[in-house]
């Protein structure tokens, strides 16, 4: 072999290196270009890579951050909505319970009655409500259901008021029910756990959902054929729940008035996080920004010195091939 043909043959080997390191130049830089930032950040930042993942780190953590306040305002949002409709359902019973039993209109009560159990189903039918997984009003307990229908409620206090000597004793009765450990509410009634860990968290053993539940049910079997009806001090009872229940439902907005400060708050927190992602964007893109045009510029003379390249190699293939001949 002459020293053409060994010549030619290292300066064809050259150049395949020289085009291989081209390639993955034009790779790297292409991704630059269409990235708007720097692909070996080691060897751009050089001494300044550790500030730059600290940037990083932190843009990670807002991210995580942030998931956990979408995730902790729509849950604070739902238990909005479902209050919000205990308000609806409950709304004018009391009013018309009390001019129904001031002016002893047995139908007007019937009628009155009626729309308290309407409201009481629809009351612990919002209370059952879930996000995911998680029944919401349930505190710790949040994959049990809260509520079963009113039927077992129901069932409960006409039995009390089928036992109590009159409505003193049936308010007696009733306070044991929903206040004692081993009354029936917490025995028969409410499945959730009387604990939240999460401080944004309401159960539906909380004092103004209590209180309105206990309100609407005994207005539900308030009718004038209920055992209650038969009861001495029957009236002063019907009255004195009324206004117990308009109480409960001043409750019900205080409660919902304090969940509205924790969604403030939220509010607030995502906006700061907003703020200071934006920041670390800025000083992330100052250590590793690349100008997109330079790069685009840049990609373009690779490209042509890999053409030249190429085309370099194939005359130097011809010419050992002629040489070969020769």
């Amino acid at each position: 072999m002459d020293r053409f043909a060994i010549s030619s043959g290292l300066m064809t080997a050259s150049l395949s290196q020289h085009i291989s390191e081209l390639r993955s130049q034009i790779g790297q830089t292409s991704t630059e270009a269409t990235t708007g930032r720097y692909e070996d950040l080691t060897l751009h930042l050089s001494g300044r890579i550790g500030k730059a993942m600290l940037s990083q780190k932190a843009l990670t953590d807002i991210s995580t951050d942030r998931e956990v306040l979408n995730l902790r305002a729509t849950r604070l949002s739902l238990i909005q909505t479902s209050l919000g409709t205990v308000q609806e359902s409950s709304s004018g019973i009391a009013a018309n319970m009390l001019s129904a039993v001031g002016g002893e209109h047995e139908t007007e009560i019937g009628i009155a009655a009626r729309d308290a159990k309407t409201a009481l189903s629809a009351t612990l039918s919002s209370l059952n409500a879930r996000y995911g997984d998680r029944f919401l009003f349930s505190g710790d307990a949040t994959a049990t259901l809260p509520f079963p229908d009113q039927t077992a409620l129901l069932s409960d206090l006409e039995l009390i008021a089928d036992t109590a000597t009159d409505a003193t004793d049936f308010k007696t009765q009733l306070d044991d029910y929903f206040s004692s450990p081993t009354g029936g509410w917490l025995q028969n009634i409410y499945k959730g756990s009387t604990r939240a860990s999460d401080a944004e968290s309401v159960t539906a053993d909380n004092a103004a959902i209590k209180s309105l539940i206990s309100d609407l049910a005994v207005l539900a079997i308030s009718g004038p054929e209920g055992s209650l009806a038969s009861l001495g001090g029957y009236s002063d009872l019907v009255k004195d729940t009324s206004l117990s229940l308009s109480a409960s439902e001043t409750k019900i907005t205080n409660l919902r008035a304090d969940l509205g400060v924790y969604e403030e708050r939220n509010a607030i927190s995502l906006k700061t996080l907003d703020t200071e992602e934006t920041l670390l964007n800025a000083s992330f893109n100052d250590l590793t920004a690349r100008d997109q045009y330079e790069a685009a510029t840049e990609l373009q003379s690779l490209q042509t010195t890999l053409e030249a390249s190429y085309m370099l190699t194939a005359r130097l293939s011809q010419l050992s091939l002629l040489n070969y001949l020769g």
